[in-house]
């Protein structure tokens, strides 16, 4: 029985392009979206598009890694984060605009920013079809696809008003391609401070290079300039299992296990969260 298409990614069709052909549009076509080409991808019946062809950079996070970011999200200890999101992309973001998360994870900061803007529509790029298969129902207007954010995206050029890349890896020269003149790009990434309890006490947690944000301006600065930049930080209070999940929803949760963390006294129950969020528009 073919799946039916989803009322967001029906709302963000236009957007698209086949990732074969690179210019021809998507429709719809028993349960699959096809080019005029005859190039077909499967609608999964978790509603998000299946747009990546060939082999893959990479799986994205695992099913483990995904329950866990969703859980730890759910408390809503990444509120002010979300918060500094939305209010960056306000600027730029009309009424009936376009916002293009990549490395949507599982929807949570495009699912913020839709819910500031009644009118607004999105789309969230993942590998992960476990993350995936929760970012296609974040929000009523989030579309959801899988893309690898080291090719070119499957997205017409200049047709999204913000994009937003949070913790993500970052492809600059494609996220210009697709922003409209006077768009903007948002992206979040950690500190050296950024839960350093918890590195402090796990020596296999994945470090933060300090060269991290020379690396970023030296990437971006050709086609972007940083307009405005916002420093959230505050002490975190970790309650149960949250510090768990905080471990098993970031890359390091590749290289430990549940069983490795449960020393007592082991986990801290306070971390100190710091991120920088800037909003950058293209040159």
């Amino acid at each position: 029985m073919p799946v039916l298409l989803p009322s967001a990614l029906e709302l963000s069709l236009d957007l698209l392009r086949c990732p074969t052909c690179r210019t021809r549009r998507l429709h719809p076509d028993s349960g699959v979206l096809r080019c005029a080409a005859g190039h077909t991808f499967d609608i999964a019946r978790h509603g998000y598009a299946s747009l990546l062809t060939g082999t893959r950079a990479t799986s994205g996070d695992d099913a483990a890694m995904v329950q866990a970011r969703d859980r730890f999200l759910t408390t809503g200890r990444y509120a002010p984060i979300r918060q500094a999101v939305a209010r960056l992309a306000a600027d730029s973001l009309p009424e009936r605009g376009t916002v293009v998360d990549v490395g949507c994870g599982t929807g949570y900061y495009l699912a913020g920013v839709l819910d500031q803007f009644p009118g607004a529509r999105g789309l969230g790029l993942d590998t992960s079809v476990r993350a995936l298969r929760l970012a296609a129902r974040a929000h009523e207007r989030a579309a959801a696809a899988t893309w690898d954010v080291f090719r070119p995206f499957p997205v017409a050029d200049e047709v999204a008003d913000v994009v937003l890349d949070v913790f993500a890896p970052r492809n600059p020269t494609e996220f210009h391609r697709v922003l409209r003149p006077g768009g903007r790009l948002i992206v979040v990434r950690p500190t050296e401070r950024h839960l350093a309890e918890l590195r402090g006490r796990i020596p296999a947690m994945v470090t933060i290079d300090p060269a991290k944000e020379q690396r970023l301006h030296r990437a971006m600065d050709p086609r972007f300039e940083a307009v405005v930049t916002e420093r959230v930080e505050y002490p975190m209070a970790l309650v149960g299992l949250e510090a768990l999940d905080l471990v098993g929803m970031t890359p390091s949760a590749r290289h430990l296990s549940r069983k490795d963390l449960n020393d007592d006294g082991l986990l801290p129950n306070r971390v100190t969260v710091s991120v920088l969020a800037t909003a950058y528009e293209p040159r």
